[in-house]
């Protein structure tokens, strides 16, 4: 196995380059700081922040499960990484 292979491999099989994916990793890291911060604060004051953990679960669900499996379906990274 190359090193090539190590850094690419799992990318292919979401069908994303690796420039592709580090970004998108980025932006869920984010995405998942931000709501854990919503978090923390609404536990000291709930009246703040009363959704917006739920919502970006919601969104990260949407982005990384239904919408992927969509783009697996049609991305041609995705046939070759699987083989």
């Amino acid at each position: 196995m190359t090193l090539h292979h190590i850094f690419t491999q799992h990318p292919a099989s979401v069908g994303e380059t690796y420039w592709q994916h580090q970004r998108t990793a980025w932006s869920f890291g984010v995405c998942m700081l931000i709501g854990g911060l919503a978090c923390l604060v609404h536990g000291v004051f709930p009246f703040l922040f009363e959704r917006t953990a739920s919502r970006h679960i919601s969104q990260l669900y949407e982005r990384m499960v239904v919408n992927r499996t969509a783009a697996r379906r049609t991305s041609p990274l995705a046939r070759l990484a699987s083989r």
